[in-house]
C-alpha cells in the first residue's frame, strides 16, 4: 500500500539546518496498522504530512497504492488525497460554521458527488460513527469527544486507503481516548484501510499491528 524510501527533511534555523527525518525506509501493506511514537519534536508529524503528500521531504520517494507520488504537482497529489487518502489531525479542524452532516460532506462535495449519494453515504457513516442524533448540530454544541468522531467520520466518507491520524487521542482523557482509538481501529478493519498513527500513548501503540519510535531523525522498531 505504501512504500518510501529514504526519505530525508531538514529545516533551515537561522545559519543552521536541523536534521528532523534521516534516511526513513517503511513499507506498509494493505489492511495494516502501524503506531509512530516518539518525543515532541521527533518528527512524528513531519513524517505523517510528508507521507500523506500534504508536505514534500527533501529527498526520497514515496509509493502509494503503487504509483510513485513524491514527484507529483499539486493538482495530481490533490487528487490523490481526496481519492484514497483520509487525515485526522488532532485538532480536528473541522470548520465551526457548518453542521455535523455539512462537515462530513465536505469531501463528497469536493469529489463533485450527486446530492442523493451524498446523502445516502455520509448518513450511513454518520450512524457508523453513532452521531446520528446530533448529525444537525452544530460544533459548539458537540464535546471534544464527539468532535474527533466527526473529524473520523469525514476522514473515512471517500472509503480512503490509507488513514493518517496525527495524535487524534491526544487532547481526550483516557475513556474517551480509548473509546476513540476503538472506534478508529474498527472502522479500518471494517473498511480495509491502512492506518499510521502518531502517538504519544504507548498503551494504544502498542495495539497496533506495528510499532515503530522516531529517535534521532531515525525510525526504529519498538
Amino acid at each position: 500500500m505504501l512504500i518510501c524510501k529514504n526519505l530525508k527533511k531538514s529545516y533551515s534555523d537561522g545559519n543552521n539546518r536541523i536534521n528532523i527525518l534521516s534516511n526513513i525506509n517503511l513499507n506498509i501493506s494493505s489492511g495494516e496498522t502501524v503506531s509512530i511514537t516518539g518525543a515532541s519534536g521527533s518528527g512524528k508529524s513531519t513524517l505523517l504530512h510528508i507521507l500523506s503528500t500534504l508536505d514534500k521531504a527533501d529527498s526520497g520517494e514515496i509509493e502509494l497504492d503503487g504509483h510513485l507520488v513524491s514527484d507529483l504537482e499539486d493538482n495530481n497529489l490533490s487528487k490523490i488525497r481526496l481519492t484514497k487518502i483520509g487525515f485526522i489531525y488532532q485538532f480536528h479542524h473541522l470548520i465551526k460554521e457548518l453542521s455535523v452532516k455539512e462537515n462530513i460532506s465536505l469531501p463528497l462535495r469536493i469529489a463533485k458527488k450527486s446530492n442523493t449519494d451524498i446523502e445516502k453515504i455520509v448518513n450511513e457513516v454518520i450512524d457508523q460513527v453513532d452521531m446520528t442524533k446530533r448529525k444537525n448540530f452544530q460544533l459548539d454544541k458537540l464535546s471534544g469527544g464527539e468532535r474527533q468522531r466527526v473529524a473520523i467520520a469525514r476522514s473515512i466518507v471517500n472509503n480512503p486507503k490509507i488513514i493518517f491520524a496525527d495524535e487524534p487521542t491526544g487532547n481526550l482523557d483516557k475513556n474517551n481516548a480509548n473509546n476513540i482509538f476503538a472506534l478508529l481501529n474498527d472502522l479500518v478493519k471494517n473498511n480495509k484501510s491502512s492506518l499510521i498513527m502518531a502517538t504519544h500513548d504507548l498503551e494504544i501503540a502498542l495495539k497496533l499491528n506495528r510499532n515503530f519510535k522516531i529517535d534521532n531523525g531515525q525510525l526504529k522498531d519498538i
